[in-house]
């Protein structure tokens, strides 16, 4: 079947309104992670709107609309939490309410990443409206927590529900570029214990701040030495998080902890991570104990699927058929080469091609600055481009594959 990519760009023009409603509608509604049940409600009623063959909700509570009954499973990825709106006195305008003009719409999730969900919501029905399903199913998935825990709902839907797409599009912001990769990242706590004793002779206690701050003097250097990737680029590392325990405020600190935010880049292992802030000479000296954090907090549904705080660094191939699939969307849809690329801050991708090695290759509306930031907005422009690819992406991908 020959792709109309013209009445494609046509219609996508056409459902600008709509999805700008859509998304608006979706960013009225607060979702941060573990209380998504409101605006999944609402995403489902769109897709069954527009015409999606079947809508269901998993028991973690991530949405799932299918097109086709063909043989190629192929799946696009939303997550639909957003975080919270932090100091209300440095937004412009109300985070819910949002806000648009000709060009732009604002609000909390409008680029991370319910944007995302619009342009996927009208692909399905220009999809529809041109006949364009073939020899594949077309999975477009709304999914929770990944704010909290990236990835842990793809972990669900691969191990729990058995579903393996052939390779997955991911429509976290990427400016209407091409992404095929990111670091890893993974979440690190250092403890240490002291003594408390009265504050005016500090000399009987055995103060954990003190042992504290020379093991994170070890740490400064050693985000200094961290590895790096030509394409990912180097791994880092900041500590995030100071807590401690006294018994007052006269009392020598008798624990201390730290947590760390570690960047992955490619070859680095969780294990590697671990290790090397184990061996700083410091950790050693004051019996500084390296943990990594686990995750367990109840999806809204009320599951809990706990999971280890890792999430691997990947990346795809520049000559992989996922990469080939959506380049060759991209020149045919607008007539000019994408910019390739990668992200800076971590996906869904780090469970679906991390941990299971399905592909993802990423393009989506919005930005990654406008991300956890104020006054969060994406274009109008960047839905409908996102819709028409979305579109045709399917159908480009088997023909990719019969060459």
């Amino acid at each position: 079947m020959n792709i109309p990519f013209a009445q494609v760009l046509e219609k996508a023009q056409d459902y600008k309104a709509d999805m700008t409603r859509f998304l608006r509608d979706m960013i009225a509604i607060p979702s941060e992670s573990c209380d998504e049940e409101k605006v999944v409600l609402r995403i489902k009623e769109e897709m069954e709107k527009v015409g999606f063959d079947k809508v269901e909700i998993d028991p973690m509570g991530n949405v799932l609309g299918w097109i086709g009954h063909g043989p190629h499973l192929i799946a696009m990825d939303a997550h639909i939490d957003t975080v919270g709106v932090g100091n209300m006195d440095n937004w412009d305008f109300d985070p819910y309410e949002g806000m648009e003009d000709d060009e732009v719409i604002g609000g909390r999730g409008a680029s991370d990443q319910e944007g995302g969900m619009a342009s996927m919501v009208y692909a399905g029905k220009i999809i529809k409206d041109l006949g364009l399903e073939d020899e594949y199913t077309l999975l477009v998935t709304g999914t929770v927590q990944e704010e909290d825990c990236d990835g842990l709902c793809w972990q669900y839907i691969i191990q729990e529900s058995n579903i393996r797409p052939e390779f997955v599009v991911s429509t976290e912001p990427t400016d209407c570029q091409i992404y095929r990769g990111q670091r890893g990242r993974m979440e690190i706590r250092v403890d240490v214990s002291g003594v408390s004793c009265h504050g005016s002779a500090p000399e009987r206690g055995d103060n954990a701040i003190f042992k504290m701050g020379h093991i994170l003097g070890d740490i400064e250097k050693l985000a200094s030495n961290l590895g790096d990737d030509p394409f990912l680029g180097k791994g880092t590392l900041t500590v995030s998080e100071v807590f401690f325990t006294s018994p007052s405020r006269c009392a020598v600190a008798d624990s201390c902890a730290v947590s760390i935010d570690r960047r992955l880049t490619w070859g680095e292992t969780w294990e590697g991570a671990i290790k090397e802030i184990e061996e700083l000479e410091a950790v050693k000296k004051f019996g500084g104990k390296v943990s990594m954090y686990n995750y367990d907090r109840p999806a809204y549904t009320g599951l809990v699927y706990p999971t280890e705080c890792y999430f691997p660094a990947w990346k795809i191939d520049e000559e992989h058929v996922a990469t080939k699939t959506l380049e060759a969307s991209y020149e045919l849809l607008f007539d000019k080469k994408p910019t390739v690329d990668k992200w800076t801050f971590s996906t869904n991708g780090v469970s679906i091609m991390g941990r299971y090695g399905i592909p993802v290759i990423g393009f989506g509306p919005g930005k990654e600055p406008e991300a956890h930031a104020p006054n969060e907005k994406t274009w109008k422009d960047h839905l409908v481009t996102c819709a028409a690819m979305y579109a045709v992406i399917p159908q480009m991908y088997l023909k990719e594959l019969k060459k």
